[in-house]
């Protein structure tokens, strides 16, 4: 059985460049980074929980909810295969029970915060919003976007950021955690706008700082699907 199943919606993505030394501290041992045409990317992500099972079962005002999180893109390789995943700088939801679950088993950097989101179709467009609240101050990320979402063209940039299928994180001086993360391949609005009002600084720390009021290289938004999160694996080095 799955450790989580859920339905992630309308993952609305902001990727910068960056210089691949602001990472390193970050990077899970046995893991690289995992660079699109050499350019390293850290993505910003908002999108929706939705139908939400924790080992099969739905806990009760846990099902829906929003997600914001900070991440970049790496592998690993295992014999003769190459396991692209992500690595969460942090994930920021409304839920402590959540950021509990996922700080202690999959060592990951959730956060609590009040948070809210926006989704609009209109005749023709649709509009996507995610919001959250650190230390009274609301930051948010929207975009505008055609109605109908396509197949993603492979070899393109989002097909790089969103096929990435594990998921690893730091879990002492020698070990990392491995999951997988598995979902059909994801259908892309044309995104015609974007607002990003968003203190990296704040949220993130002062390492991050440096992503306020810099455009990203690219802004996309995908459909999502229906997805699992699997057991961890603890890999010992």
């Amino acid at each position: 059985m799955s450790f989580l199943e859920a339905e992630w919606r309308k993952l609305a993505i902001a990727n910068y460049e960056i210089d691949p030394s602001l990472l390193q501290e970050y990077v899970p041992l046995g893991t690289e980074l995992d660079l699109w045409q050499s350019r390293c990317y850290v993505s910003l992500v908002g999108f929706m929980f939705l139908n939400t099972k924790l080992l099969g079962m739905k806990v009760p005002f846990h099902i829906n909810f929003e997600e914001v999180n900070l991440r970049f893109y790496v592998r690993r390789n295992e014999g003769s295969e190459w396991k692209r995943g992500v690595v969460f700088i942090k994930e920021i939801v409304p839920k402590p029970a959540i950021t509990f679950v996922a700080n202690t088993i999959y060592r990951e950097n959730y956060e609590t915060l009040a948070m809210a989101h926006r989704w609009e179709e209109r005749p023709t467009h649709r509009e996507v919003e995610y919001r959250w609240r650190k230390k009274g101050q609301w930051h948010s990320f929207a975009v505008k976007a055609g109605l109908k979402p396509a197949p993603m063209e492979e070899g393109s940039e989002t097909e790089f950021i969103t096929e990435h299928y594990w998921g690893y994180a730091k879990a002492g001086a020698a070990n990392t955690v491995e999951y997988e993360v598995t979902h059909p391949r994801w259908q892309a609005y044309d995104v015609e706008e974007y607002q990003l009002s968003v203190d990296f600084g704040a949220v993130y720390g002062p390492n991050w700082s440096l992503l306020t009021g810099r455009e990203p290289a690219s802004v996309m938004l995908a459909e999502g699907s229906l997805i699992t999160v699997e057991n961890k694996r603890l890999i010992s080095f």
